[in-house]
């Protein structure tokens, strides 16, 4: 390798360690899955760095395009709930390496990241020992299978330099794999392209755009069979009074969507709690230039937390977040939930916060406790107590992201190496306001 191109690998390293930095929010990353991309990166600079400044003899192995296209992945959108990043995953039929264990759109999967020269992607292995593509799948998909927790909706296959013609049609032939259009490229194209190219591999990328790229779905789960059937599910759902447009907290529940399953957010108890909180819609302010003698007398031993939610929501008001999250969804809460709820208003809502939880709840599609099998296979722990499992897998059986506070339950879900689809806000108490 001559020097110029280690000096480009390096840059290149450097490049990707600040992305990864700076990954959106919206991927949900853990600090662990961070950690490991970082330390990827970095491990791969540091071997760079200490190379000789003489030219290498011979071509060297560089390993930054992998985790390029990892990152590049990780950009996307409608990539949410990453729990696992380039490690194996540990299954009692053995471990197999998973490249990004995620969220994809509304669904669970794994995906398989290849940054090889198509011209040495062999399906049935080669002299060199090497097993072959074919085995590399087996082996993965029995992997899937053999789990409930972890088991992807789909195995998702991307190989950043193309693919030989006659290895993409054995995929679609012996595994029913199909085009898959990661980067929001017209996909009749593509595929007429993939079927009709005359040579002897396709898609060969030229560059870091990824244009080229070839990505192939592998179907495990029907998303359909995998999502509640409204007609056996709702349970209520009532017309609508007209709301205000006098305030936020009014705003917010006028832009979400009444009609549709397309485009659903499951709220548990701590985000209906957040939207109708006194805090969250004026008394900020009140709270924290009120004497602690008076806020001890209303608030008990939970003076401290409600200062500091106060503060909180001078600082960074929660509404405008949680509006931000909430806009052109319809809501979906369970029976559990509104239970729970109903009853933290009656005891504790002062009369406007009592007005807001009545407007909230028409404005919500109310659904049966249908938690998914993948969720309740998760062990009952403190952390994953059997209540959380309930509410957040009944979003993830109508396939919604839960809106939550509860960032205890997240992260125990993510150590598992289940990937969820969530959204974070603030938390707030009820006040009496």
């Amino acid at each position: 390798m001559e020097i110029g191109e280690i000096e480009i690998s390096k840059q290149r390293c450097e490049s990707v360690i600040r992305t990864i930095e700076n990954l959106p929010l919206s991927t949900a990353i853990t600090a662990s899955c961070r950690r490991t991309l970082l330390k990827l990166a970095s491990s791969e600079l540091s071997f760079l760095s200490s190379l000789s400044s003489v030219p290498s003899p011979q071509p060297l192995s560089v390993n930054i395009g992998h985790i390029e296209s990892v990152v590049r992945i990780l950009q996307l959108p409608s990539v949410t709930g990453v729990s696992r990043v380039c490690k194996p995953i540990p299954l009692p039929i053995g471990g197999v390496h998973v490249d990004l264990v995620c969220t994809l759109g509304k669904v669970p999967v794994w995906i398989i990241v290849s940054d090889r020269n198509p011209r040495y992607i062999s399906w049935s292995g080669d002299r060199h020992g090497s097993k072959g593509l074919r085995s590399r799948i087996e082996q993965i998909l029995a992997a899937a299978n053999s789990t409930t927790t972890l088991k992807p909706s789909s195995v998702i296959l991307f190989f950043a330099n193309g693919l030989p013609c006659s290895i993409y049609e054995k995929l679609k032939d012996e595994f029913g794999a199909a085009h898959f259009d990661f980067f929001g490229l017209d996909s009749d194209s593509d595929i007429s392209m993939l079927d009709d190219f005359d040579c002897e591999w396709v898609n060969v990328v030229r560059t870091r755009s990824y244009k080229e790229a070839v990505s192939v779905e592998i179907k495990l789960i029907d998303q359909c069979d995998s999502l509640a059937s409204p007609e056996t599910e709702v349970l209520v759902q009532e017309d609508v009074t007209e709301l205000s447009q006098k305030d936020v907290f009014s705003s917010v529940i006028s832009s979400m969507r009444l009609l549709g399953e397309d485009c659903l957010i499951n709220f548990d108890t701590t985000a209906l709690v957040a939207l109708v909180s006194g805090i969250s819609n004026g008394c900020a302010e009140r709270i924290v230039h009120t004497p602690e003698i008076e806020l001890e007398e209303k608030f008990k031993g939970n003076t401290v937390f409600v200062i500091a939610q106060a503060r909180s929501e001078i600082e960074k008001p929660g509404l405008v977040k949680m509006g931000s999250v909430l806009s052109g969804k319809r809501g979906i809460v369970c029976k559990s939930v509104l239970s729970e709820f109903k009853e933290l208003v009656s005891m504790y809502a002062g009369p406007n916060e009592k007005l807001r939880a009545e407007q909230l709840l028409k404005s919500l599609m109310v659904v049966n406790d249908n938690p998914s099998e993948r969720v309740m296979s998760l062990p009952t722990t403190r952390k994953l107590a059997m209540k959380n499992k309930t509410v957040f897998g009944t979003g993830d059986r109508w396939g919604a992201p839960t809106l939550t506070a509860n960032m205890a339950f997240v992260r125990a879900v993510a150590q598992s190496g289940m990937s969820l689809s969530t959204n974070d806000h603030s938390p707030r108490a009820l006040t009496g306001d």
